[in-house]
């Protein structure tokens, strides 16, 4: 990068006078800065472990969006979207540039954020750990050398965790302070070790600016294509298995997280994975597993001091364990980050009540209507101050956290989309069968994996379905190397009424969350729902 061009960028945020800045520097490098600096330490696998403090997981509480005058009238203003005065935001940033100008080093990472060059961001990270400019590196694109020489960024992103927010003062929730300005282009990261922070702030943004400014849908889902240049795409939420099934060795994977849908095709956001590893093992994710390797990040992983020996089956510091590692290191991977329109949609729904059809065939307007709810199930011990044993979470378009304009922006698009390209849709249950959990087995992940393939291959266009009796969905009869009692989670429960009671109750769950997006739909969407 040229020295008066990154002159001019440190200066936009205040910063006159700083330490060693150090620049788009190789992973070897970084991670021998980061061991140096007792960030964290190598495993046996050559990964770098590190801990992310007492923050395991996003702050969504401490995330704001500045209001101004391109702000205040699209944005969807709630309890996601929380405005913040841009007097307030612009007296807390100097706090941050003065905390990171007096730190004797910080880590300078250029990135693009969009594999097609029409709508990529030019994204810079300023980081004060030398892991987190490791992760940033690693997630995001990575330009050329050549890029490189004339880079200059239109987006900022400042990573402070050790600049902690003063509530009473700078008017924050807490000590977390996570915002973005669409105005200056700056993103403000502080009081956080938790990388992933990072990541989606800049998937907010295109949430915004993609749609806005470009008419191109911006989706939470990864995606592979096939030999036929057949492209699918897999939303889900956390847990629901949207890494693991796209992972899929038969196939190349575009990306497992953040997807843009253009008028050319899908293409993804970003140039690397951010996986989950509770519980990860070589047997049934061969393709995350071998990608863990030098270069790699794991984030709260359990490591022993000692022989480095990892343990993915502890969540001793969290659940939520995690693993940043370039797409490349994927072995089918699609280097460009590109496709075309998809030929398959599936959204991936974890009921840990037992009661959703394991495979469903949804209509355009249950597609609306499902990507609008995002529900999957959550479990005690992934959150905090849970009231039950299992919660049913709805997530609108399975990215709520991520989305700043009002959600049927998104869902109509989605709905243009299906019906423009003619892609079939469908929704798939990766949770429990034969009963509740607790009770209830997780539903095999060969038998999903045969389901989406199945759906992937073509073999269920035109295949007879019944109709379920409480959620309205079209559920195949047979699907090639499926058991055909799996299809039908009632016969499935040896309870059959306990069945229905929770069967009547989920569909329930569903009616209310969705009477806050009943004025803005059309009536066919609202009646594609369970019949509560």
């Amino acid at each position: 990068m040229d020295a008066v061009v990154r002159k001019k960028t440190l200066e936009r945020l205040g910063l006159v006078r700083y330490g060693a800045v150090h620049e788009n520097l190789p992973p070897a490098r970084l991670i021998e800065a980061a061991v140096r600096r007792r960030e964290g330490m190598l495993a046996e696998s050559g990964a770098l472990v590190a801990k992310t403090g007492k923050r395991t997981g996003r702050s969504p509480k401490d995330r704001f969006i500045v209001e101004d005058e391109v702000t205040r009238d699209k944005v969807d203003w709630g309890t996601v979207n929380k405005p913040f005065s841009t007097e307030a935001f612009e007296a807390i940033l100097d706090k941050a540039t003065s905390y990171l100008s007096n730190l004797e080093e910080f880590y300078v990472v250029d990135a693009y954020a969009g594999a097609d060059p029409r709508y990529r961001l030019n994204v810079q990270v300023a980081a004060e750990y030398a892991w987190h400019a490791l992760f940033a590196r690693q997630l995001f694109r990575r330009p050329s050398r050549e890029e490189l020489e004339h880079f200059e960024p239109e987006w900022t992103v400042l990573s402070v965790p050790g600049f902690l927010a003063e509530p009473e003062e700078d008017g924050t929730g807490s000590e977390t302070f996570v915002c973005i300005d669409f105005s200056r282009k700056v993103v403000l990261v502080a009081g956080t070790g938790y990388a992933g922070e990072i990541k989606k702030s800049i998937f907010s943004v295109m949430n915004f600016v993609l749609p806005i400014e470009h008419g191109v849908m911006p989706m939470h889902c990864s995606a592979n294509v096939g030999e036929r240049d057949d492209v699918a795409l897999f939303f889900g939420l956390s847990g629901t298995g949207k890494t693991t099934l796209s992972a899929d060795p038969e196939r190349c994977l575009i990306g497992d997280d953040e997807h843009g849908w253009s008028d050319g095709g899908v293409f993804n956001f970003e140039g690397g994975c951010y996986a989950k590893t509770i519980d990860l093992s070589e047997e049934k994710e061969p393709q995350i597993y071998n990608a863990i390797r030098f270069g790699s990040v794991l984030e709260n992983v359990s490591t022993d001091r000692q022989n480095r020996e990892t343990d993915y089956s502890d969540d001793f510091i969290t659940e939520n364990t995690r693993a940043a590692y370039p797409l490349e290191y994927i072995e089918n991977s699609v280097p460009d980050g590109r496709g075309g329109h998809p030929e398959a949609v599936l959204f991936l729904s974890a009921d840990a009540f037992g009661v959703l059809p394991p495979i469903s065939d949804l209509t355009p307007e249950q597609a609306a209507y499902y990507f609008l709810s995002g529900y999957t199930a959550k479990l005690a011990g992934t959150e905090a101050d849970m009231e039950s044993e299992v919660e049913a979470t709805f997530s609108t378009c399975f990215g709520a956290p991520f989305l700043p304009l009002p959600a049927t922006t998104y869902s109509r698009m989605l709905a243009e989309k299906l019906r423009e390209h003619g892609t079939g849709c469908y929704l798939i249950n990766t949770g429990w069968s034969g009963g509740p959990y607790g009770v209830g087995s997780r539903i095999d992940l060969d038998a999903t994996r045969q389901m989406v393939q199945a759906v992937i291959n073509g073999k269920l266009d035109g295949a007879e379905t019944r109709t379920d009796p409480f959620f309205g969905l079209n559920v195949p009869v047979e699907v090639p190397g499926v058991p055909t009692e799996l299809l039908d989670p009632r016969e499935t429960w040896d309870d059959k009424d306990a069945y229905d009671q929770q069967a009547r109750e989920l569909a329930h769950l569903f009616a209310e969350n969705f009477k806050k997006f009943e004025d803005h739909v059309d009536e066919e969407v609202k009646e594609a729902g369970p019949m509560a």
